[in-house]
């Protein structure tokens, strides 16, 4: 399938718009407190009781970056391959290469921490609209983020303490409509247990992502553990010894990260025209870069593979979507849609919202100038883990002198021991990589900004960025976990000795970083906010709650039925099988076999369900998210979607939006007769 059939299809969505203001077909990625089981009762003839729900969101995970779910008594959690392969990196030695080779464990003391990673199961969730609403009463622009953010912050604290297994997070939905009280279970000691080796998890490369059909063993498992032994999680799902049916009902409980589906049209247009083409250009010369270091050796090409993955990954997806924002029907059905809401306001709503959307049109304004120094003094480094270390260990020290409620929230008392664990857990640092993407952010800094303009000065004083990256990556000693945990502990006196020069940049930057920071919040969050909150009403006044608010990586659950698609008069079946695997390897790179798939072929049953495609609606962040039937077993993991779901940032198509998933069928038979874990698929399948 081709990127351009994203500029035949805007049709669809705009009818959708315009005619019907609750979700068509099988769209949205609805919270659990707000699912719409009746319509799904409805449609598919299934009962989905509260029993049924709780038992799925139990068994729901959070990690850093993606989804998953516990699978069985002992703390197993099923996820995707390229959801752990940052950790495989991480442990992986020059005697073993457990990104290339996989990871295999016989017994549970083999199984390795990964570096950084929590896991959260959510507990509860508790509405505090109006708590947070007040608090911001009759404020404006910075002072209005800051009001919101300290009451946050309060709200997280009376409902989570001091326990440091419990988190809080106050989410918004419906961009300000509403405010949740998220209660997770969060569990720090998350070990590796399986990985297959990377050609048989990203088997395809980047020329299938997106697409189908699919061979991929996108699958990994992780374990939770406490107190050093696994956790026993009595509330978990049982993995499917059987594929799903055409047309059955699957549902997709994972945290679909962002969609922009209640932008207005300004907002869009900001994103069409700035945003995304900058991203662009700088992620694709970013990949050419690290293909070149790639390609100069062997090992070079070993610490490149999981950057690379993500470079070519969020090139594809943001590409997807700038192609859906230049559809002019695309922009035409959110005009239609504004102007439907519009009508329909009454002289009193007018009076008491004004028109929020000629506020948010102004806003862009200020958006547009403020991008770039936002851009690149407080958020745009934070891909060297270097650097990131330094800026939060600089303001960690500095915020943590503050009561909780007047700190930046991500280091509010809620929040910091994540910030902790991140910055003191081990990882495998490779000064080499930090280089390339220092000094990339760097030379793009000094293009974009220019030479003269002060942010630039700040950033690179005398030095060019070749040399002030080098000096920073060899001089510092932040790799060390050790020295990181002194300056964490010797809190603002260690930082403003140290002689570290990464400590001392950061520091040299950050002043001017956090004044960037609060003159776009005073221009452009606090006014987004005020007038999102204002056109949030007028939504539920129109609609009540029959929507779903925007992604927010927070738990979601989606419906959806097991079926391909017709495009263009070709379609597409909903099912791949194992044989088919064999089928499609040439022998060369991306579709070359993983040795230890070649070797197990006449082991294998050929006709194994291997990946599949449903109606389910998800996002990026749903990455490793339970497919689930009706019966709440785990049919598979959600991996991908289709190429047309790309534009489902901006809107769903059920008619040609597919959620790919690898079949759990597959996943035992490669666990039992490619990887020999007989033990591991003897805990997945107890009681089957």
């Amino acid at each position: 399938m081709s990127l351009k059939s994203f500029l035949t299809y805007g049709a669809a969505f705009a009818l959708a718009a315009v005619m019907a203001p609750a979700a068509n077909a099988d769209e949205g990625m609805w919270t659990f407190d707000n699912f719409p089981a009746a319509k799904v009762k409805e449609t598919y003839g299934v009962t989905l009781d509260k029993a049924w729900m709780d038992k799925v969101q139990a068994a729901a995970v959070r990690l850093s970056n993606c989804s998953a779910s516990v699978v069985s008594p002992d703390g197993l959690v099923l996820t995707n391959a390229h959801c752990v392969i940052a950790c495989a990196q991480d442990l992986s030695t020059p005697q073993n290469d457990y990104v290339n080779d996989g990871f295999l464990t016989n017994a549970r003391t083999e199984e390795k921490a990964c570096p950084g990673q929590s896991a959260e199961i959510l507990q509860s969730i508790t509405d505090v609209t109006k708590e947070i609403n007040a608090a911001a009463q009759g404020l404006t622009g910075a002072e209005f983020v800051k009001a919101q953010n300290a009451r946050a912050a309060e709200l997280e604290k009376a409902g989570c303490g001091d326990d440091k297994i419990i988190r809080c997070q106050v989410i918004s939905f419906y961009q300000g409509g509403e405010y949740k009280l998220y209660k997770y279970r969060r569990y720090t000691d998350v070990r590796l247990v399986f990985y297959p080796e990377y050609k048989a998890g990203f088997f395809g490369g980047d020329p299938d992502n997106f697409n189908f059909p699919r061979y991929n063993l996108d699958s990994g498992f992780l374990r939770l553990y406490e107190n050093g032994q696994p956790v026993k999680t009595p509330q978990h799902l049982k993995l499917a010894t059987t594929a799903p049916k055409e047309n059955e009902l699957v549902l997709v409980a994972g945290n679909p990260g962002s969609t922009s589906r209640l932008l207005t049209v300004s907002q869009l247009e900001t994103l069409r025209d700035v945003t995304i083409p900058t991203q662009q250009l700088m992620r694709s010369e970013l990949r050419g870069r690290f293909i070149q270091f790639g390609a100069e050796s062997e090992a070079n090409k070993k610490i490149t593979v999981d950057t690379l993955t993500n470079l070519e990954n969020g090139f594809k997806v943001f590409y997807g979507q700038q192609l859906a924002l230049q559809d002019p029907r695309v922009m035409e059905a959110k005009r239609a849609e504004e102007a439907a809401l519009k009508a329909g306001m009454s002289a009193e709503d007018k009076a008491a919202f004004g028109d929020p959307w000629a506020d948010l049109a102004q806003v862009q304004v200020a958006a547009k100038d403020l991008y770039l120094p936002y851009y690149f003094l407080d958020s745009s480094m934070a891909s060297s883990n270097l650097f990131t270390y330094a800026r939060t260990l600089v303001r960690a020290a500095r915020e943590r002198a503050k009561p909780s409620a007047e700190r930046l929230p991500e280091y509010a008392d809620t929040r910091l021991p994540l910030a902790e664990k991140r910055v003191l857990a081990e990882a495998n640092i490779i000064p080499a990589h930090e280089r390339i993407v220092l000094e990339f952010r760097l030379l793009k800094a000094r293009e974009y900004l220019t030479t003269d303009n002060a942010v630039t000065q700040l950033m690179l004083g005398k030095e060019s960025p070749e040399g002030l990256s080098k000096r920073l990556i060899e001089g510092t000693k932040l790799a060390d976990p050790a020295v990181r945990k002194a300056l964490w502990e010797g809190g603002l006196a260690a930082i403003q000795a140290s002689d570290d020069p990464m400590i001392q940049y950061a520091l040299k930057i950050d002043d001017q970083a956090l004044a960037v920071r609060k003159e776009y919040e005073a221009k452009v969050s606090g006014p987004t906010r005020i007038a999102a909150e204002k056109i949030a009403k007028i939504r539920f006044k129109a609609y009540g709650n029959t929507t779903y608010p925007d992604a927010t990586f927070s738990l979601r659950l989606s419906y959806g039925k097991v079926t391909g698609w017709t495009y263009r008069g070709q379609t597409v079946p909903a099912f791949t099988q194992m044989n088919g695997l064999f089928d499609r390897a040439t022998g060369n790179d991306p579709y070359e076999l993983s040795p230890k798939f070649a070797a197990a072929r006449a082991k294998l049953d050929p006709k194994v369900v291997y990946n599949f495609s449903s109606t389910n609606d998800i996002i990026g962040g749903n990455s490793g998210s339970p497919v689930i039937n009706a019966r709440a077993e785990v049919v598979g993991a959600a991996f991908d979607g289709n190429i047309h779901s790309l534009g489902g940032a901006y809107y769903y198509d059920g008619t040609i939006n597919r959620t790919v998933t690898v079949a759990s069928t597959a996943i035992l038979e490669a666990l039992d007769k490619v990887y020999g874990q007989k033990a591991l698929v003897k805990e997945l399948t107890a009681g089957k």
